[in-house]
């Protein structure tokens, strides 16, 4: 093959590549980088056989001559990177790869294309369109949350409902929960196979695809779509094909754990109680982040400690209803719920300082936080 490509681009396609090529693999082929060149266009094509990305470059592309050379990824990558003048040539042979770019270049060991694993093509029919700011937002809203321990394989992903009309996302590691939904058209989506009212199977998509998939997004006003088969998900755009493996396991019921009706509430503004808490969270220790909120009338008080640092109180007022109260929570997953705050009030509400803490953080965003029972 024999392809001249515009530096930027490529270097682009090959940057969103790379988070899909594996650090390490007991299969070589897996650590390169397809390259395949059509009449229009140069394809870069990547797998780790979870995860896999076609990445279509159409402007400022020429091909000489079509054909196909799989090349160590990383490499390409960074000399490409370093690179000044706007063109790249690729220029391959049965045996070595050409890279050039006005007086550099460099020559690359090529693989058997044929040992490289196949990659699907996305398939429209049963897709979700929706506009691709709408998909990254409900992931930055989530994805936050899911587990990162061993152990708890079910929670390493973003749980995916559909129905109803909503796309619904929902991620928790047992000890916070975030759930964020999102209109879609009706109109335009059929999904197979169906599942209850027309709608498809709940599936959970691993964090790091839905990172994989935000990546791809440049344009938060594109339309894409997602399509969800048996054991993946696909995403398409404009210039992708993203694909990742589902996770296989059994989600939370994670309705139950979201309280109903609550004794007390606040509504406070969203930067001063993010201000405050981190204030507080400063003297409290690595081995046990609490800190204590007070509630009164119209009055918000925080306390944190450690026995290695100290004591730290701050006051601040805030809309209540119920009656006095105290709950006390890690402020990390406080401050992580707030950072992504939709309006500038959030709305903490509770029952008891043994029963989770309901943030609203939206008008389709919720929060919740199990509370920390040690006495402080």
């Amino acid at each position: 093959m024999k392809a001249l490509c515009d530096r930027e681009k490529l270097r682009e396609a090959l940057a969103i590549a790379n988070n899909v090529i594996p650090a390490k693999s007991t299969k070589p082929i897996l650590s390169n980088v397809c390259l395949v060149a059509t009449g229009d266009a140069l394809e870069v094509v990547v797998t780790d056989l979870d995860a896999a990305l076609r990445y279509r470059i159409e402007d400022g592309v020429k091909i000489d001559e079509p054909g196909t050379v799989v090349v160590p990824g990383r490499v390409l990558l960074e000399f490409v990177r370093d690179l000044t003048e706007p063109t790249v040539t690729i220029d391959s042979s049965d045996s070595s790869c050409r890279v050039e770019s006005g007086s550099d270049s460099c020559e690359l060991v090529v693989a058997d294309p044929d040992e490289f694993p196949v990659v699907a093509r996305f398939s429209d029919e049963g897709s979700l369109p929706l506009q691709a700011g709408t998909f990254t937002a409900l992931v930055g809203k989530t994805a936050f949350a899911a587990a990162r321990d061993q152990g708890r394989y079910a929670m390493h992903g973003v749980l995916v409902e559909i129905e109803d009309g909503l796309l619904r996302f929902v991620a928790t590691d047992g000890r916070r929960l975030a759930l964020a939904t999102a209109p879609y058209d009706t109109t335009n989506y059929k999904p197979t196979p169906a599942g209850a009212n027309g709608a498809a199977r709940p599936t959970i998509v691993p964090t790091r695809g839905m990172q994989l998939f935000c990546r791809v997004l440049t344009d938060p006003l594109d339309q894409v779509r997602l399509n969800f088969s048996d054991n993946q998900v696909g995403l398409k755009t404009k210039h992708a094909e993203a694909f990742v493996r589902l996770v296989d396991g059994e989600f939370p019921r994670y309705s139950a754990v979201i309280p109903r009706e609550c004794a007390h509430s606040i509504e406070a503004n969203a930067d001063t109680l993010s201000r405050k808490l981190r204030l507080v969270s400063n003297v409290t220790g690595d081995d046990a982040r609490a800190v204590r909120l007070s509630l009164s009338r119209d009055h918000l008080e925080m306390f944190g400690q450690s026995s290695g640092k100290g004591t730290a109180k701050a006051h601040m007022e805030v809309a209540f209803k119920g009656g006095n109260a105290e709950i006390a929570f890690n402020p990390d997953y406080v401050l992580e719920g707030i950072k992504n705050c939709e309006r500038s009030e959030v709305r903490l509400e509770f029952s008891e300082r043994t029963s989770p803490g309901k943030f609203t953080l939206g008008e389709n965003y919720v929060y919740v936080v199990m509370p920390i029972t040690i006495d402080i």
